[in-house]
């Protein structure tokens, strides 16, 4: 009997530690970056709990928690994300942290863009048919890129020059890279600074406060997927908005530069 008991006890423990894991829907520039190599490790050793990302693009990644297939959903449109609360898909959004998109593109810069306005540089871009590589993948910052086009008077021609890939930000930029004379493309921050092909590529547009960009948080609603694991999902939610997964994120440096900021409320 007791050998029974003991073998029950460890098939219940093992069913335990089963459980203990999450599924993070998140963007491929949380990914690119390596801030989930650096925040996972932290986020396991203060709770136990496992997790698996699946990095798409934001438009890919809240398809993705709206069938129930992910656990918490970790992005960065704050439209589509408001959206998702509003449709009943988690019960609140929070904000995590930010950085900033830039406009990469060859040193030369042929175009003219160099400076801090981002529209005054996509008309530039536009007007010489420039090489541009467009993520055109719904992703967050294809989302802003279409934003920002919206706000030039150049949106129906974007010149020539524009290209969609069709793929995530690290893709997008070896694409840029490896173009004959160089291609542009807008980027967050966190994965240029994680990029290590840059070729002939530096940053030519930042500053603009346009380029803002900020990453929210959401518990997938139970209400709607019951097979949410809602307990470690809300660990993880509040561990990485509370003070110790703050400081993690505000610790992720490369090359002594900083990549996300927190600014949890």
């Amino acid at each position: 009997m007791a050998a029974v008991v003991g073998t029950s006890a460890l098939l219940g423990s093992a069913a335990a530690l089963a459980q203990s894991s999450i599924v993070i829907a998140s963007t491929t520039s949380t990914e690119q970056s390596g801030l989930f190599g650096h925040l996972l490790p932290e986020f396991k050793k203060a709770t136990g709990i496992d997790v698996k990302v699946v990095a798409l693009g934001t438009g890919q990644a809240i398809d993705m928690a709206r069938r129930g297939d992910a656990d918490v959903l970790f992005v960065h449109d704050k439209v589509a994300e408001e959206k998702f609360v509003a449709d009943g898909f988690a019960a609140r959004r929070q904000e995590v942290m930010y950085n900033d998109f830039v406009l990469i593109g060859p040193k030369a810069d042929p175009a003219g863009t160099k400076g801090r306005d981002i529209v005054a540089a996509l008309k530039k871009l536009a007007t010489a048919n420039a090489p541009f590589i467009s993520r055109g993948d719904k992703s967050g910052t294809h989302a802003a890129e279409l934003r920002f086009w919206k706000m030039t008077d150049t949106d129906a021609n974007k010149g020539s020059g524009y290209k969609e890939c069709g793929c995530g930000m690290g893709p997008a930029l070896n694409i840029a890279a490896s173009a004959a004379q160089g291609a542009y493309v807008l980027a967050d921050r966190g994965t240029w600074l994680n990029f290590k092909n840059r070729a002939d590529l530096t940053v030519l547009v930042e500053g603009d406060q346009r380029l803002f960009n900020q990453y929210g948080v959401m518990l997938v609603s139970a209400a709607k997927h019951p097979q949410v694991k809602t307990a470690e999902g809300q660990k993880f939610v509040d561990w990485v908005t509370g003070p110790a997964g703050q400081a993690t994120i505000a610790s992720y440096k490369i090359g002594g530069e900083q990549l996300f900021f927190p600014n949890a409320k």
